[in-house]
């Protein structure tokens, strides 16, 4: 018998030939991004600013006495596949149901039983962010896109305001109701809408605003400017005061509503471990502030040069930003802004809502198709020398 042999033809490529050209090829796409993205970090208009040194100036970083970090361990996901990105969670006592708002534009009730049945309720036809609950059982909404909502219980919607000192609201963010009636709530930034919110933060301008609204007047007051992504706001117990955040500063400040300070701001408290979102009283003594990321060195870095905070926007803009967020979760202070436990998990991102209600902690975010729910007595926060 013969033995048949293959040869290539001498026009035909040989395998370290194909290889060669397949690297060839590699490196010239890599060069072309890299020069076609200097190009438009060169010449695009988009220019954040520095920060300020104050705002810069290193800040001690706080022992966390209490830690659980492994939160997705042990938890259940609540509503999966009906709740598509459901960024603030409000808890009604009354018929023992959470609400929640979702990307679709639906704000969903869900039951607190095992079963944890899900009714679409409303659709507010744009972007629903922060809940609040009125004396009366109705429901107003920070939405993203249409401003302050008032539901009623039978689901009837009353856009109440959607601007202020002449401005629109850029991203309608959060929303709590003081017992005198008083809406106070945040537009996140009059400059740019929810899903450009990136480009806000990397810009490094303050273009959000604290706000309140009376009912009794459909009067809208700008209460303080010139924040830096303004997000979630909480009274104080004693109605006092209130806490709204700032994301980028990584802080929570009081502006004091009645009493000796009126008027006043002050740092409630700073140097987060992670950007706040939104902030939630337990009513047993404890703020539950949510973190959609943990504080990174990059960010740090980021926070100091602006080029590199143009890069990123550009990224955002034209290509797609690398996603650097982790360990997110939630930090749980005392009324004095003490710092008393954090649960997060590395595998977590954009959690954007953490509130205790009974033995359970509930985690909202603002990508994921479901609410995450963990039992708080058999998972707690621990102490660092027992903590795994």
């Amino acid at each position: 018998m013969s033995k048949s042999t293959h040869s290539s033809s001498p026009d035909s490529p040989t395998p370290s030939t194909t290889t060669r050209s397949w690297h060839l090829g590699l490196v010239l796409s890599a060069v072309i991004t890299v020069v076609i993205a200097l190009l438009l970090v060169h010449f695009d208009t988009y220019d954040p600013a520095p920060y300020s040194s104050d705002e810069l100036a290193k800040k001690p970083v706080f022992e966390v006495p209490r830690a659980n970090p492994l939160v997705l361990h042990g938890s259940e996901k609540i509503g999966e596949g009906r709740l598509l990105g459901p960024e603030d969670i409000l808890y009604d006592p009354k018929l023992g149901v959470i609400y929640t708002g979702c990307s679709d534009g639906w704000i969903k009730r869900v039951s607190m039983n095992h079963d944890s049945v899900v009714e679409d309720w409303v659709n507010t036809g744009g972007r629903p962010l922060g809940l609040a609950l009125g004396h009366s059982g109705e429901v107003y909404v920070a939405d993203a896109l249409k401003g302050i909502l008032k539901i009623t219980k039978n689901g009837e919607i009353e856009a109440l305001t959607d601007e202020a000192e002449g401005v629109k609201f850029g991203t309608t963010d959060a929303v709590v109701v003081a017992k005198s009636g008083i809406l106070y709530f945040t537009d996140a930034s009059w400059k740019y809408d929810l899903p450009n919110f990136a480009l806000d933060l990397f810009e490094g301008r303050p273009y959000g605003r604290l706000m309140s609204y009376d009912p009794s007047t459909s009067k809208t007051k700008v209460i303080a400017r010139d924040l830096y992504y303004a997000n979630g706001v909480e009274l104080s117990p004693e109605q006092d005061f209130l806490i709204f955040c700032e994301t980028p500063m990584m802080r929570c400040s009081r502006y004091y509503i009645q009493g000796e300070k009126e008027g006043l701001i002050d740092i409630f408290i700073d140097r987060l471990p992670g950007m706040p979102d939104n902030i939630r009283y337990d009513g047993e003594g404890h703020y539950w502030i949510a973190t959609p990321t943990e504080h990174t060195y990059e960010w740090e870095l980021a926070r100091k040069y602006p080029y590199i905070r143009k890069f990123l926007g550009i990224l955002e803009k034209y290509l797609r930003r690398p996603s650097v967020e982790k360990n997110s979760g939630t930090v749980v202070v005392d009324l004095d802004g003490n710092v008393v436990a954090r649960y997060y998990d590395p595998e977590l991102k954009l959690v954007t809502t953490g509130i205790k209600i009974k033995e359970h902690l509930y985690l909202a975010n603002l990508v994921q198709p479901f609410i995450i729910r963990l039992n708080l007595t058999q998972y707690p926060a621990t102490a660092p020398s027992t903590t795994k």
